[in-house]
């Protein structure tokens, strides 16, 4: 979702509620791109303090409210010097946003050295890598900037201090606050392409998340052009726009996040119905834009930082894999060439009985192949009797069916080879802090494609942390999922009993779910959300269906010497299920 012109009027009606007419208590530039004030309320606001946070970060421009506190640097940069020296202290007479622009306006009244009052207003724009935080004085003249922008860099607008501040051009949209439905549908009508793009094309402040959903509840398919639409359909629209551009106006929002199989996909000042029936689709409500702002961009964040911590170990197992992959697949192809083995063994026999009867220096022979009852031509040497000729086959038959005995064990090592990456890919993907990358790391140590340094008594993964997931059933039932192939072998092993279930997807890599019984009678919901959990946890997650395998614990087995994770069953169940989530929360 980006940070829209909606999200932005949510964002500052919530600050214009809460904080105007306090006082700036403190001024702190915590990141190169990132304010930090600290306000002090009046009583009939709520009074105690509030700290907002403005990000101008190119690549997540962002503000909120927040209860938190960042560290700031004990040498406060040039333009936290700047609005502290005229700022500080200063009431906040109104917080507005110019239209629907993506810009908030903090006014402040502040006394200047010579005791005159003036007001002075420090501005965000939220504008993708434009974002910038910027400090203009009561004439909008610019003072100063969190980003320098010289002609050098835009030739549309200098952001420099003594420049005349304006707002970009947004490219001729309309301001949604004065649409009609005569001025609607002729500005959708101007536009050739799918309705919704014709919406966010056409007015400010609406991305295309919003614009869908405004589609949805007017019940008109999104992707036919304005053109295509009756006008009873036009009037559906414009009602639904002009629904939602009321709540607005009168601070009317229900934030929410929807969340895909568990993780954040989008986020809303309004409840997103357009989610709602898609599967592994959940939504969850906040009382506020910052809350929820805060909580998105945690989870998100969360993800990324994840994924950045895991690239090395990422690259190790994708390069590992891949050599492994070439390997396995050029051993899969001789041992097909070793298949045509049996064919010489056939010519050398037939050669031993009916070679007296070839030519001398004859080319071929044709025979009856007792076999098969067909006649059959063998090549031959020229240069060599048949019984020669005879012999050769059977050298090349031996010769081909010790390489086929050879490869077949070779390719089944590195067959347990490539599963077992493919294994900690899944493993790679399942973490979720850097606690669970520990152990991670340690099994690629272990299996070698890391090198050990320094001498280490104890293995670290001793000491994680990281513990399995747990989820509770419907009906109660406690599921545990392993995240690492340790962990699979902890769960399976040491935590199931014998008559618990064990849950894993068919012929691939994947976590071993544990559905724990108690002792009791499950029931078949509990089945369905466990297989529900192997599914999604497994390399084939993004699949419609995924075949799954379960059966009692005590028929599972780990074979001597078996890589971690790895196990054999023979006697199974087992169940085609979508690999959703969504209604499954996890306990602790």
């Amino acid at each position: 979702m980006a940070f829209d012109g909606i999200t932005v009027a949510a964002i500052t009606r919530e600050l214009s509620d809460r904080c105007t007419d306090g006082r700036i208590y403190k001024i702190a530039q915590t990141e190169k791109d990132e304010i930090l004030l600290t306000i002090k309320p009046q009583a009939e606001r709520g009074g105690g303090q509030v700290r907002v946070y403005l990000s101008a970060d190119a690549s997540l421009p962002l503000v909120y409210m927040s209860d938190e506190n960042k560290p700031s640097p004990q040498q406060a940069p040039t333009f936290c010097m700047v609005l502290r020296k005229h700022l500080l202290n200063g009431r906040i007479k109104s917080i507005e946003q110019p239209s629907m622009e993506r810009i908030i306006r903090f006014n402040v009244e502040h006394m200047d050295e010579m005791g005159d009052m003036k007001t002075k207003t420090l501005l965000i724009e939220l504008m993708g890598k434009y974002s910038n935080i910027i400090f203009v004085d009561d004439d909008n003249t610019i003072i100063d900037s969190i980003k320098h922008v010289p002609a050098s860099v835009s030739s549309v607008r200098e952001v420099l201090p003594g420049r005349e501040y304006f707002i970009p051009d947004q490219h001729n949209k309309l301001n949604p606050k004065e649409a009609t439905r005569e001025s609607f549908d002729k500005a959708l009508l101007e536009k050739a392409g799918p309705v919704f793009k014709a919406i966010y094309g056409s007015y400010t402040g609406f991305a295309s998340t919003i614009a869908q959903e405004i589609c949805f509840r007017a019940d008109v398919d999104s992707q036919l052009p304005a053109s295509a639409l009756s006008s009873g359909q036009m009037e559906r629209l414009y009602n639904v726009f002009d629904l939602f551009m009321t709540r607005i106006k009168d601070g009317e929002y229900k934030p929410a996040i929807c969340y895909e199989n568990g993780q954040p996909k989008e986020y809303a000042p309004f409840h997103l119905m357009t989610y709602e029936k898609m599967p592994g689709c959940t939504l969850k409500d906040y009382d506020n834009m910052s809350s929820l702002l805060e909580s998105y961009y945690a989870e998100k964040n969360a993800i990324t930082r994840i994924r950045q911590k895991s690239a090395d170990l990422r690259h190790i197992v994708a390069t590992a894999l891949e050599r492994t992959v070439r390997k396995y697949d050029l051993q899969l192809q001789q041992l097909k060439d070793t298949e045509k083995r049996d064919k010489y063994c056939v010519y050398g026999e037939l050669l031993n009985v009916y070679g007296y009867s070839a030519e001398p220096s004859a080319k071929s022979i044709t025979v009856n192949d007792y076999n098969t009852g067909n006649d059959l031509t063998i090549p031959l040497d020229p240069t060599l009797t048949a019984s020669q000729n005879a012999k050769k086959y059977f050298e090349r038959y031996n010769k081909l069916k010790r390489t086929a005995e050879n490869l077949e064990t070779l390719t089944k090592e590195v067959e347990a080879e490539k599963n077992h990456l493919e294994s900690i890919q899944n493993a790679l993907d399942i973490a979720q802090g850097e606690e669970d990358l520990v152990p991670i790391r340690d099994e690629l140590v272990e299996a070698g494609y890391i090198h050990k340094k320094g001498e280490k008594k104890k293995s670290s993964r001793l000491q994680t942390k990281s513990k399995p997931l747990h989820y509770k059933s419907s009906d109660g039932f406690d599921i545990y999922v392993g995240k690492n192939n340790y962990q699979n072998d902890q769960l399976t092993f040491k935590v199931a009993n014998g008559g618990d279930w064990w849950f894993h997807a068919k012929g691939m890599p994947g976590s071993h779910v544990i559905l724990q019984t108690g002792g009791k009678e499950v029931p078949d919901k509990a089945f369905e959300e466990a297989a529900a959990l192997a599914a999604f946890y497994s390399k084939a997650k993004e699949q419609e269906k995924v075949e799954i395998d379960y059966l009692q614990r005590k028929n599972v087995k780990k074979p001597g010497g078996a890589k971690p994770g790895f196990v054999v069953y023979y006697t199974n169940y087992s169940m085609a299920i979508k690999p959703d989530i969504s209604a499954l929360t996890q306990a602790d």
